[in-house]
């Protein structure tokens, strides 16, 4: 994988991250609270996946 394939997986699951808590507090939970805290586990995932792609990215495993 290369530095800039890489760092655009980042970024696309990161902003991902970010979407998921914000429609999750901010509009899920009006509906369905435990949906909203699936969204939420499922977000605080995606950080440590998002770190080890883009270290893969740089050689580093």
């Amino acid at each position: 994988m290369s530095t800039r394939s890489a760092r655009a997986t980042y970024f696309w699951l990161m902003g991902t991250c970010v979407l998921l808590i914000v429609l999750a507090w901010n509009v899920v939970r009006f509906w369905s609270i435990p949906v909203a805290v699936g969204m939420s586990v499922v977000a605080a995932v995606i950080p440590p996946v998002a770190a080890i792609l883009a270290g893969r990215g740089r050689g580093g495993g």
